[in-house]
């Protein structure tokens, strides 16, 4: 627990509190958690401890970083993404670093591929900001979003 605790102060640093911006895909969201993929949740009184439930029960277990031992960075790194783009998403995205069958699932083989690949941290930011640069060249409404994402890159350490 205490590296998701960690990795969730990163979290909460990113996200911030109530949105509800009409261009994000996400619609109203508040600490990062949005309406569209919690429906059932009261989104603008969700406390920050609701949010860190919610976090953990859909995204850290679901994801099972416990599968990567030595790199904490890489770990909030992934965590970060999936958060922000996608579970299955930011795991492909270190499988394809890694070279490993990219099924957007964290098992053992993927997990010490990640231990083992010198420089991962910085190539997986690497690969977050072309991603982030392309979904902002295809859809223009998310131009405005583009620093933000960068930004959050940069911040994304433990």
């Amino acid at each position: 627990m205490e590296l998701f605790d960690k990795c969730m102060a990163v979290i909460f640093a990113h996200e911030g509190g109530y949105i509800n911006d009409p261009d994000d895909l996400g619609g109203e969201t508040n600490y990062g958690i949005c309406k569209r993929y919690f429906p059932n949740e009261d989104i603008k009184n969700l406390t920050k401890e609701r949010a860190k439930e919610l976090y953990y029960e859909h995204y850290w277990n679901p994801m099972r970083l416990g599968n990567i031992w030595t790199k904490d960075s890489a770990v909030l790194e992934i965590f970060d993404m999936g958060v922000n783009a996608g579970k299955k998403r930011a795991i492909r995205m270190a499988q394809k670093i890694v070279m490993t069958a990219t099924d957007g699932v964290m098992g053992p083989i993927t997990g010490t591929a990640i231990d083992q690949y010198h420089g991962f941290v910085e190539k997986y930011k690497e690969a977050r900001r072309a991603y982030y640069r392309d979904i902002a060249k295809r859809r223009p409404k998310n131009q405005k979003f583009l620093n933000g994402w960068l930004n959050r890159v940069e911040t994304t350490h433990l």
